[in-house]
């Protein structure tokens, strides 16, 4: 029951921190863009290797790691959740390479095709955070209802291992101890304060 609960509260901070990317991204791409006019070569390939990242860490989530694959096959009902979305994965997929497709490398020179870029990078966002809403209305209960203790145990070991995995590949960062502080490094006034003392 413990590691079961931990499993679900350590994908549902997972959930929580994908879902504040997505809005956050979506907000600067989005939201910032559908006022203008025109878009830069520059913007356009920001947006679309930004999607492109978005989307390459998406798939590495742990839920889909660890989670979908010890949910699929044990109910037609689990299946027919993971089949619809599987579709909204797909429409994200899609969405983004119509933009990289018709947009990449290129400026948009009209008030109108920003409005088809900023559509296209909309429909992208609006299919992923349909699939995370129901990732977690429905997928995390349906596998509360599927998994055995047994399958929650080797999920946690799972994912803490894929911590333990990504921790070592992190750079270390040296970090410098207290360094000795020279009279000149001093305010005036501790200066003069010490200037005092040593008379």
């Amino acid at each position: 029951m413990l590691t079961e609960t931990y499993t679900l509260v350590a994908l549902s901070v997972e959930q929580a921190n994908v879902r504040v990317s997505l809005l956050s991204l979506q907000q600067s791409l989005y939201t910032n863009w559908i006022q203008q006019c025109t878009l830069t070569t520059g913007q356009v390939d920001y947006a679309c290797d930004s999607l492109q990242r978005l989307y390459d860490s998406w798939n590495w989530r742990k839920l889909e790691q660890f989670l979908i694959p010890a949910v699929q096959g044990a109910t037609k009902e689990a299946d027919q959740l993971l089949l619809e979305l599987d579709r909204l994965n797909l429409a994200a997929a899609e969405a983004m390479g119509a933009i990289a497709g018709r947009f990449s490398g290129l400026s948009v020179d009209s008030a109108l095709h920003v409005s088809e870029f900023c559509e296209s990078v909309d429909t992208f966002f609006k299919a992923l955070l349909q699939r995370l809403t129901r990732e977690e209305q429905e997928l995390l209960p349906v596998a509360r209802s599927v998994i055995t203790g047994e399958a929650w145990f080797s999920i946690a070991n799972k994912m803490l291992a894929h911590d333990a995995y990504v921790q070592e590949l992190r750079p270390t960062r040296v970090v410098a101890g207290p360094s000795q502080a020279s009279a000149n490094d001093c305010l005036p006034e501790q200066r003069a304060s010490k200037a005092m003392l040593v008379r």
